[in-house]
């Protein structure tokens, strides 16, 4: 019985230490892809949405909601999602890619190819909702104006 808990506990303590290795290779993997940074980003673009929305508001309570904001924040909520779907090794080897030429031009163009993209989806999808609306229309499901 002594040499099942033993070995249990070892199982246990060997497990912890992976779980720590890993989380710290992720965090890494996420500093080195600036996650944090464009989490951080997205945030400070949903400020500016709520200071157009609420102008009332004095810039003071943003200047301090804005202290709330850090990359540590996000990179600890998303951790546990990158262990979940990667190895060690592969987030180490995600790191290794990351820093090379090829890797920092992806980390570069991301946020760029995303503001884009979001853009051609939006007009996409007012194509698509203007072209069902009109047909609805026309097989008589929607009343025409």
């Amino acid at each position: 019985m002594k040499k099942l808990l033993t070995s249990l506990l070892l199982i246990g303590i060997c497990s912890l230490g992976y779980t720590q290795s890993n989380m710290v290779n992720i965090k890494k993997l996420l500093d080195v892809t600036g996650a944090g940074k464009m989490g951080v980003q997205m945030a400070e673009s949903v400020i500016g949405s709520f200071k157009q929305n609420f102008p009332a508001v004095p810039e003071d309570y943003w200047v301090n909601f804005r202290k709330e904001l850090n990359s540590d924040t996000i990179i600890n909520l998303v951790t546990p999602v990158y262990a979940k779907y990667y190895t060690d090794a592969e987030i180490v080897a995600l790191i290794a890619f990351y820093e090379t030429p090829l890797g920092k031009k992806i980390i570069a163009n991301t946020p760029l190819i995303m503001q884009e993209s979001m853009e051609i989806g939006r007009i996409w999808g007012s194509q698509i909702a203007e072209k069902t609306i009109e047909n609805l229309k026309v097989k008589g499901f929607i009343k025409r104006d």
